[in-house]
C-alpha cells in the first residue's frame, strides 16, 4: 500500500480521495511539521507559564472569553469543550469521509500555527492508519468557528470517549482503540480547541463532491458525444475557430475533448453531404459553451478546496516566527460555501442540458429513430421512463442548486453573528455529484442504443470504445427489461472515472 506524507502545504484534492477510499493506507508526519509542532507549542506553554491570558487557552469560549480559568481546571476545559460540543445528530458520516475529514485536520494542525501537542496529530494519525474512524453524525455544524459538531466528535475518541467504526463494527471508542493498540490522550491546554477549530468537515465532503462531479462531467461529455452521433448532429460547431474568439478555458477544453472524441466517426460521413439542417438544437451545438462553463467553475472550486485544505484554520494563531499568539476568523468557511454552492449550481446546470439530449434521443420527432428505441414500438416501452428519471434527478439537481452560503443565522449568543453553512452547502454538492452521475448513465444507457440502430456505420474509435464499455456491462436492448440493473452498472463505471480517459 502506498504511503502519504503531510506537512500542511502541500496536500492534493487527489491525495485526500486516495486517503479516503483507502488507496493510501498510511499517512506520515514530515519531520519538518514535526518540528513546527513543537516549536509552536513551546511557544503556548511558554504563554500558560507566564501567567498572560490567552483566548481559549487560560480563557473560556466564545461569549465566555472574558472568564478567566485557574490553572488546575484547564485540561477539564479542554475535555470539557470536546464533551459539550459532540452534539451532533442524523446519520453518520460513510467511512470516506471520515478518513478525509481526518486528514485534514491532521494536515491542518500539521502547519505548524495550532500550538497543540505533537501528540495529538500523531494519534489522529495512528487512529487514521488503524482503520479507527469516529462516528461522525452529519448534522450540526453551521462552517464558523470552525466545524465544531463533527470535529468535537473525532476529538472525542482521541480522548477515549464516543463511538468509532473498526473493523466493519461500531464500538465504543476505547474499546477501538485498545483494539489497535492505541491509547487515548489527556487533551491540554489549547489541545481541544485545535482539534475543532476549523472548516475540515465542509472541505471534506467538498473534495469528495468535487471530484465525483468531475468525473460525471466528463462521463456527460462522451454521453454527449455519443448523443449527437446517435442524432447525426454536426461537429461543425466545435471548430477551434468558433472557441477562438469566445476564449474561455474551460470552453475550449470541452470543444477540444469533443473534437478529439468525434474524430474518425463513419456516421459522420454518412450525413455530411445532403443533410437539410443547418444547425442542431443547443443541447448539441452548445455543448462547448455549457460543459466548458461547469469545467470553469469547477476547476475555480478546485482551487478553493486545496487551499482550505492546505491552509491553517485554527483561532487563536500561533506565530513561533514572532513570538505572537493573533486572535482571527480562518475558522470562517464561507470562501468553501460559495465555492461549493458554485459546484452545485454547475452540476445542475450539466444535468439540464443532458435531460434534454436523453429527450431527443428517446423522442422520435426529433430523432428519426424508434420511438424510445423501443425494439417493438407500441407492444414495448423501450427506454421511456429513462427521460422520467432523468426529470426527477434534474429536479433534485435544481433543488440542491439552492444556495446556502446565503442562509447566515446568527449563533453562540451573538458573538457569531455570521456563519457560513458550509456543511450545507457540502452536503447539497456531495448529493449533486451523485444525481449526476445517474443523469450520465442514463444517458450513455440511451446514446449506446441509438449508436446501435445505426449500424453497420460506426463511430469514431475513442467513442466506439466508450461504447464497448456500456456494452460490457449492459447488453443491447432487445426487448422490455427492467432497466434498474443496467443503470445501477453503468453508473458505477461513471462513478470510477471509466469514461475520464474516453
Amino acid at each position: 500500500m502506498a504511503a502519504l506524507e503531510i506537512d500542511g502545504h502541500h496536500l492534493t484534492l487527489e491525495d485526500v480521495e486516495r486517503v479516503a477510499t483507502g488507496e493510501i493506507a498510511e499517512v506520515r508526519l514530515a519531520a519538518s511539521a514535526a518540528g513546527a509542532l513543537q516549536t509552536a507549542r513551546r511557544l503556548i506553554e511558554d504563554r500558560v507559564a507566564s501567567g498572560e491570558r490567552v483566548y481559549g487557552v487560560t480563557t473560556g469560549f466564545g461569549r465566555l472569553a472574558e472568564v478567566v480559568i485557574p490553572a488546575g481546571e484547564r485540561a477539564a476545559l479542554q475535555r470539557n469543550l470536546i464533551r459539550s460540543h459532540a452534539s451532533g445528530i442524523g446519520p453518520a458520516l460513510d467511512r470516506a469521509a471520515t478518513r478525509a475529514l481526518m486528514l485534514l485536520r491532521a494536515n491542518s494542525l500539521a502547519h505548524g500555527h495550532s500550538g497543540c501537542s505533537p501528540g495529538v496529530v500523531e494519534l489522529l494519525l495512528d487512529c487514521l492508519n488503524a482503520g479507527v474512524h469516529p462516528v461522525v453524525p452529519e448534522i450540526g455544524s453551521v462552517g464558523a468557528s470552525g466545524d465544531l459538531v463533527p470535529l468535537a466528535h473525532v476529538a472525542l475518541v482521541l480522548m477515549g470517549e464516543g463511538d468509532a467504526e473498526h473493523g466493519g463494527r461500531v464500538v465504543p471508542a476505547a474499546e477501538a482503540l485498545h483494539a489497535a493498540h492505541l491509547a487515548p490522550f489527556a487533551l491540554r491546554e489549547k489541545d481541544g480547541l485545535s482539534l475543532i477549530n476549523g472548516t475540515q468537515f465542509c472541505t471534506a465532503l467538498g473534495v469528495l463532491a468535487l471530484l465525483a462531479g468531475a468525473r460525471a462531467l466528463e462521463a456527460l461529455e462522451v454521453a454527449g458525444a455519443l448523443t449527437l452521433e446517435g442524432l447525426r448532429g454536426s461537429p461543425v460547431p466545435f471548430d477551434a475557430d468558433i472557441q477562438a474568439v469566445r476564449p474561455h478555458q474551460g470552453q475550449a477544453v470541452s470543444a477540444s475533448r469533443m473534437r478529439a472524441l468525434l474524430e474518425g466517426s463513419e456516421i459522420r460521413e454518412s450525413h455530411r453531404v445532403g443533410d437539410p439542417r443547418l444547425q442542431d438544437a443547443y443541447s448539441l451545438r452548445c455543448m462547448p459553451q455549457v460543459h466548458g462553463a461547469a469545467r470553469d467553475a469547477l476547476a475555480y472550486a478546485h482551487r478553493v478546496l486545496e487551499i482550505e485544505a492546505n491552509s491553517a484554520t485554527d483561532n487563536p494563531l500561533v506565530f513561533p516566527e514572532s513570538g505572537q499568539i493573533k486572535s482571527g476568523g480562518n475558522f470562517h468557511g464561507q470562501v468553501v460555501a460559495q465555492a461549493l454552492d458554485l459546484v452545485a449550481i454547475a452540476l445542475a446546470d450539466l444535468g439540464a442540458i443532458a435531460e434534454r439530449r436523453i429527450e431527443r434521443l428517446l423522442n422520435p420527432d426529433e430523432s428519426g429513430l424508434p420511438a424510445f428505441l423501443a425494439p417493438h414500438p407500441g407492444v414495448e416501452s423501450g427506454l421511456m421512463t429513462l427521460q422520467v428519471a432523468a426529470a426527477d434527478l434534474l429536479t433534485e439537481l435544481r433543488l440542491l442548486a439552492a444556495p446556502a452560503s446565503i442562509q447566515s443565522v446568527p449563533t453562540g449568543a451573538g458573538r457569531e453573528d455570521h456563519v457560513s453553512m458550509g456543511p450545507a452547502a457540502a452536503r447539497k454538492a456531495r448529493r449533486s455529484a451523485e444525481c449526476l452521475a445517474d443523469v450520465a448513465a442514463i444517458e450513455l444507457l440511451c446514446a449506446a442504443e441509438a449508436v446501435d440502430r445505426l449500424r453497420p456505420l460506426r463511430t469514431s474509435p475513442a467513442l466506439e470504445r466508450a461504447h464497448a464499455a456500456v456494452r460490457g456491462v449492459v447488453p443491447p436492448l432487445t426487448a422490455d427489461r427492467a432497466l434498474a440493473a443496467d443503470l445501477r452498472r453503468i453508473g458505477e463505471l461513471v462513478r470510477r472515472g471509466a469514461f475520464r480517459a474516453a
